[in-house]
């Protein structure tokens, strides 16, 4: 955990060890990378507006270290503007939680992005033009490159490749890949795909792969 007042985080820790977790706290962004690569962190829980830098870059920052790339984020900030939301998204984070906050939901938030991640994806490799999918390894090759991925993105992806052809509404890709939806919103779909969109595409905004069944949602398609 990443939060300069000192009163929050004392909060937060007591809430996270009193449901299990071990929390370390930084009141700063100094030194949280090197720690967090010497020991992985099962989740980081980020401030935005931190001494020696902003839980923005350092979001950035994990998404760009191969060895961190998969790690689950959260955003804790005061920060409530929808558009603040949509970057903390953008730049990767799996929920965006905003000041004043209940305790409760928030271990209620931090353990529903874990179960995300609980249920093991059936081995497999799927491979279609220039794009491979490696469930069991949750490896994402492009063009022969490999490209990283957060686990919701991977998770996203992988959902709509075994179903090639077919349109999912936004509920119903919040319900089969977010797993519980009480806290992520539709608009959270639309930032994952473009992000995908960004990682997989040749061209983003003509994709051959994501494609958008306008007034419906969203459908993978193979190309030929």
């Amino acid at each position: 955990m990443v939060e300069d007042d000192a009163d929050i985080a004392r909060l937060v820790r007591h809430h996270l060890e009193g449901a299990g977790f071990s929390v370390r706290v930084f009141s700063s962004a100094a030194g949280v990378m090197a720690e967090a690569e010497r020991e992985r962190p099962t989740l980081m829980l980020l401030d935005i507006m931190i001494p020696g830098g902003d839980g923005l870059d350092l979001c950035r920052r994990v998404r760009d270290t191969a060895e961190l790339a998969a790690t689950p984020v959260i955003f804790l900030t005061a920060r409530t503007a929808e558009s603040d939301r949509v970057l903390g998204l953008e730049l990767g984070a799996d929920d965006y939680i905003t000041k004043p906050f209940s305790p409760r939901e928030l271990v209620a938030r931090v353990k529903a992005v874990l179960r995300r991640f609980e249920q093991p994806l059936q081995p497999a490799t799927i491979k279609l033009d220039d794009l491979e999918i490696d469930t069991g390894a949750m490896i994402l090759t492009v063009r022969g490159k490999s490209v990283p991925a957060t686990a919701t993105e991977f998770r996203l992806l992988e959902y709509l490749a075994r179903h090639v052809g077919r349109v999912f509404t936004r509920d119903q890709l919040l319900d089969a890949v977010w797993r519980d939806t009480a806290y992520v919103t539709p608009r959270s779909v639309d930032v994952y795909v473009r992000r995908l969109r960004e990682k997989i595409e040749r061209d983003p905004e003509n994709p051959r792969y994501l494609r958008t069944v306008r007034g419906a949602g969203y459908r993978f398609e193979a190309p030929r």
